[in-house]
C-alpha cells in the first residue's frame, strides 16, 4: 500500500505514531491537480500543523493544542495551522483523533520545528454590518463573496450598541496570524468606510488598532477604494482616517452645542406659552360649530365642507376635543 505522493515508507506510516514521520519532509497528498491537503491516514492535517508551534497555547512541535484546562484541543489553534501555507485558508483544522482529543494533554515527542513559511497569497477577513433589523446584510455579503475572503463576519446591531462581537472576533483571528507569521499579509475588508466606524471616536481606535498589529484595510467601494498597507504607501490612509476622525469630532461637538442651545430656545418659549408650529385650521369658534351642526345630525363631510377644511382635520379636532 503506497500513499498517493510521499516518499514516506510503510513501516513509517503508523496511524497511531504520527511523531514517527511528522518531522520528515512529506509532499502533501493532491485532489484535482491542488496542493491540497486531503482526508489521507497517512497525512492528518494536523499532523503537518503539530510540526510548528503553537503561538496561541505554547504548545511545543510535536504536541497537539491544548485548552486552557489542560486537556487536548479539539481543533488546531486558527494561528498555529495559518503557518501551513495549504492550510492558512481553512475555517478550521480538527486534532487527528490518535491524539485524544478532549482527554488530559500530555506533551508529545519532540520533532524539529518546521522552517516558517514563505508569505502566500494575503488573507482575508470580511465585516459588514448595518444598524438596524430593516437594513440589509446580503449586498455587503455578495461583495465580500466576490473579493475571496477567507472568512466572513456580519452583524446586525444598533448603533447605541457600543460592542460589536464580530468586528472584535475578526481582529482578533487577525491578531493571531499576524502573531503566528509576522510575514504573512493580512487584509481587513470591508463594503464601505461607514461600515468601519460608527463615531469619529470608534473611527480612530480602529485607525490605530489597524496601525499597530499591522493589518491591512480594505475599502470595496468609495472614494478611498483599494488596499491599504499601514507599513507600506498606504500608511497615508491611516493617517487621513485619523484626520477625518478629528474633524468629525469637532463637527459632532458643534452638532451637539446648536442642539443645545435650540432645546434651551424651546424650553423658554414653551414657559412663555408659545408650542411652536404653524397655527391650527380650526379654531374654537370653528369648532364649537362643527359641534352644534353635528349634535343637529349633520355629516363630519357637509361640516368640513361649510367650514372650509378637510375633513380628516376636523375628524381629528372633534376626536382630541371630546
Amino acid at each position: 500500500m503506497r500513499c498517493c505522493s510521499s516518499s514516506i515508507s510503510s513501516s513509517d506510516r503508523s496511524i497511531g505514531s504520527p511523531s514517527r514521520w511528522l518531522g520528515r519532509t512529506a509532499s502533501p497528498c493532491f485532489r484535482d491537480g491542488r496542493a491540497r491537503l486531503r482526508a489521507c491516514p497517512f497525512h492528518p492535517r494536523s499532523a503537518q500543523v503539530e510540526r510548528h508551534a503553537c503561538p496561541k497555547c505554547d504548545a511545543p512541535a510535536g504536541s497537539p493544542c491544548r485548552t486552557t484546562a489542560g486537556k487536548v484541543a479539539a481543533n488546531c489553534h486558527t494561528g498555529r495551522f495559518a503557518l501551513v501555507p495549504v492550510l492558512k485558508a481553512e475555517l478550521t483544522v480538527k486534532t487527528s483523533a490518535d491524539r485524544n482529543p478532549g482527554k488530559a494533554w500530555t506533551q508529545g515527542a519532540p520533532v524539529k520545528q518546521a522552517p516558517d513559511a514563505i508569505p502566500g497569497a494575503a488573507i482575508r477577513l470580511g465585516y459588514a454590518w448595518c444598524s438596524t433589523v430593516g437594513q440589509e446584510l446580503q449586498s455587503q455579503l455578495d461583495m465580500l463573496a466576490r473579493a475571496d475572503c477567507t472568512r466572513v463576519f456580519s452583524e446586525k446591531i444598533s448603533t447605541r450598541v457600543k460592542e460589536r462581537p464580530e468586528l472584535e472576533k475578526a481582529l482578533t483571528l487577525a491578531r493571531e496570524i499576524k502573531a503566528a507569521a509576522p510575514n504573512q499579509p493580512v487584509i481587513l475588508t470591508v463594503v464601505e468606510m461607514k461600515r468601519l466606524a460608527r463615531s469619529a471616536a470608534e473611527l480612530m481606535t480602529l485607525s490605530s488598532t489597524l496601525q499597530a498589529d499591522g493589518i491591512q484595510l480594505e475599502l470595496l467601494s468609495g472614494p478611498l477604494q483599494g488596499v491599504y498597507d499601514p507599513n507600506g504607501a498606504g500608511a497615508i490612509v491611516f493617517t487621513v482616517l485619523a484626520v477625518l476622525a478629528v474633524l468629525a469630532v469637532s463637527a459632532e461637538v458643534e452638532r451637539e452645542g446648536i442642539r443645545e442651545k435650540t432645546l434651551e430656545g424651546l424650553e423658554a418659549a414653551a414657559r412663555k406659552g408659545n408650542v411652536g408650529g404653524r397655527p391650527s385650521v380650526v379654531d374654537d369658534d370653528k369648532l364649537a360649530v362643527a359641534r352644534a351642526r353635528q349634535a343637529k345630525g349633520d355629516s363630519v363631510t357637509a361640516i368640513a365642507k361649510a367650514l372650509g377644511i378637510g375633513r380628516a382635520t376636523l375628524y381629528r379636532q372633534l376626536g382630541e376635543s371630546a
